[in-house]
């Protein structure tokens, strides 16, 4: 009876110290952040007012704050006495793949979750719902998608916006001719200097572009919604933990009612480093997805 107990007792040990191997390698970032009290955070460079540089290398904006506030949160769990964060420019080429290879952490820019990109990465649950638009110069006299015909079209490489105008059903024998700008700054100046008649991409960066540019009021947002779709946070597809840890962290914020504080921050008011104002008002599929926290993909958003 001793013998069978020693024996129970003996499996149940290793049970639990297998038990606990696994749990502990079933976070590699959570691991990587403890032992090395840093963390690399995945940035645009001109997604205002949602993610972008200010100068000098430091970077800002409405996902990049939240992410601060997640990490923070994750630091306290771990008991990591400081916890420094190596920000990491990345493109709309690149994102996906550097979040893969274990380069970039946590991706705090415009990235849209979609069913594509769910096969190869993680996203966080949505705090953010975007609406795809076309701008235009304000003197242009396109209002619509049908005045694109034989137009330049403009949009950032390694986007999906082109695509969705296309598949629009308004888009039918509609022809025009896409440019392509490295990132969404470049993009806006296609259609600032001339090269471009419209720039179409989601709204808030069309909104940040146009308020960041000389003459704000020489453009202006126009024509049917593309597509709507949740902009989340990207994190490795194979560590479920980080990703439970992530959205822990964003339920607490939401529940303090931290998030129509940080939507008056940077849609509504004067915002780094130039003091302009987005002016963007809180849309209610971005205020549904605070009240119901949830990691949808786009497709479920544009279901008819």
């Amino acid at each position: 009876m001793n013998r069978q107990n020693l024996m129970r007792n003996s499996l149940v040990a290793v049970g639990l110290l297998l038990g606990t191997l696994n749990v502990h390698a079933a976070s590699p970032t959570l691991d990587k952040i403890k032992s090395t009290s840093t963390v690399t955070m995945g940035v645009r460079e001109s997604s205002i007012p949602m993610s972008y540089t200010t100068g000098d290398s430091r970077f800002d904006g409405y996902h990049v704050e939240i992410c601060r506030m997640i990490l923070a949160d994750i630091k306290d769990k771990l008991g990591v006495n400081t916890l420094r964060i190596n920000y990491q420019p990345v493109t709309s080429q690149n994102r996906v793949p550097l979040v893969q290879n274990g380069t970039v952490d946590i991706e705090c820019g415009t990235t849209t979750n979609n069913v594509a990109r769910a096969k190869d990465v993680g996203f966080a649950n949505t705090l953010y719902v975007e609406e795809v638009r076309i701008a235009v110069k304000a003197n242009s006299g396109i209002t619509s998608i049908s005045q694109l015909a034989g137009k330049k079209v403009a949009t950032t490489t390694g986007t999906t916006s082109v695509q969705l105008l296309r598949k629009h059903e308004k888009a039918n024998g509609v022809n025009f001719e896409e440019v392509y700008g490295k990132d969404h700054a470049d993009s806006f100046l296609l259609l600032e200097s001339g090269r471009a008649d419209a720039f179409v991409m989601d709204g808030s960066i069309l909104a940040g572009n146009i308020a960041n540019s000389k003459n704000p009021k020489d453009y202006k947002i126009v024509g049917e919604v593309l597509s709507t779709e949740p902009i989340a946070i990207m994190v490795r597809k194979d560590d479920p933990e980080f990703k439970a840890a992530v959205n822990d962290a964003i339920a607490k914020i939401v529940k303090n009612g931290n998030m129509p504080k940080l939507w008056n921050k940077w849609f509504l008011s004067p915002i780094p480093p130039k003091n302009i104002v987005v002016g963007l008002e809180l849309s209610p599929a971005t205020k549904n997805a605070w009240a119901n926290l949830n990691d949808k993909p786009a497709e479920d958003y544009n279901k008819k």
